[in-house]
């Protein structure tokens, strides 16, 4: 699979504080790719390398094959957590400035913005300040700003914040689609619900360093804990559950209904499900059977936990 952009060894100080340490990342074109980390990880340094609002001490940056040079900012749309409209600007005039500095003609920005506007149903909001504005309104027209000029490479971070639920599912939603055409996506969050929604692939940092990548498929494959839910028909509940408990680490979880048992069921190195499964078709009937998969929250813990 191509990589839209490639990061290699990069490493960035401020004074005695080591920001990122030799970070490599490789992010897949026509992919969402989070980049995920706890406050103060490195993250948003990388996102500013990236941008060349600031330069790396060491490494290398390529996008789209080539390195990074200051002609490709033109190739990155970038939403920062920290918004930056200018306050006493009609949002009319500021989103054409913009669109220009982005090397669009003053023609082209106005038929694409009249699609966006439309489509957000916007168009009342043309001559209205930003400082009009409230937060989430101001952020859909920042977005609306980070994509308009269609780039190879678009950087999220945090484009959730300000929107209440109907307009954050309407942005997510804006955003696949914009993998779908094709674009390349980095997607830095908190939100680790919207990571299990949106990301084919992630990489995690923490205190400076980074300590997982890849599919996101196939690091929960990587941190599957060997555990089942099972459930279990029984006139004897107890009598079950203490034979079960004999031969493997269970737990009660719910019981549903009065013959109903509910059990976590973790398998040791060497036992299967295939074992598991033969073993309790002999002890009861099974009426569900469902191997836990780890959120992509519960590998966040893990990994910052283990990395502290």
């Amino acid at each position: 699979m191509k990589n839209i952009l490639t990061v290699e060894n990069v490493c960035k100080n401020y004074g005695n504080f080591t920001a990122l340490n030799n970070v490599s990342i490789s992010v897949p074109e026509g992919s969402v790719f989070g980049f995920l980390g706890p406050n103060g990880a490195g993250k948003t340094s990388l996102i500013r390398i990236i941008n060349q609002i600031t330069l790396p001490d060491s490494g290398t940056i390529y996008l789209d094959g080539e390195k990074l040079q200051p002609q490709h900012i033109q190739n990155i749309g970038y939403l920062p957590e920290e918004r930056g409209l200018y306050k006493n600007m009609k949002v009319g005039e500021q989103v054409l400035y913009l669109a220009e500095l982005k090397g669009m003609s003053k023609t082209e920005a106005k038929k694409k913005l009249l699609y966006w506007f439309e489509k957000f149903e916007i168009t009342d909001w043309w001559n209205k300040k930003i400082q009009e504005l409230s937060k989430g309104m101001a952020q859909k027209v920042q977005f609306i700003v980070t994509v308009l000029h269609e780039p190879k490479l678009l950087i999220f971070d945090e484009p959730f914040s300000g929107f209440d639920p109907i307009n954050a599912n309407l942005i997510k939603d804006e955003i696949l689609k914009l993998r779908d055409e094709g674009a390349s996506i980095i997607f830095s969050t908190h939100r680790m619900e919207s990571v299990e929604e949106m990301c084919d692939h992630i990489a995690l940092i923490n205190k400076s360093n980074k300590i997982l990548d890849g599919k996101l498929s196939d690091i929960k494959q990587e941190y599957r804990t060997n555990q089942f839910e099972v459930g279990l028909v029984s006139e004897n509940k107890e009598a079950l559950f203490t034979e079960i408990k004999s031969k493997f680490t269970v737990e009660k979880t719910k019981n549903t209904f009065n013959n109903d048992l509910r059990l976590l069921i973790g398998l040791k190195d060497g036992e299967t499900s295939t074992d598991l499964i033969k073993y309790l078709n002999n002890k009861s009937q099974i009426t569900h059977f469902t191997e836990i998969i780890p959120s992509a929250n519960d590998i966040f813990l893990k990994a910052v936990a283990s990395n502290n």
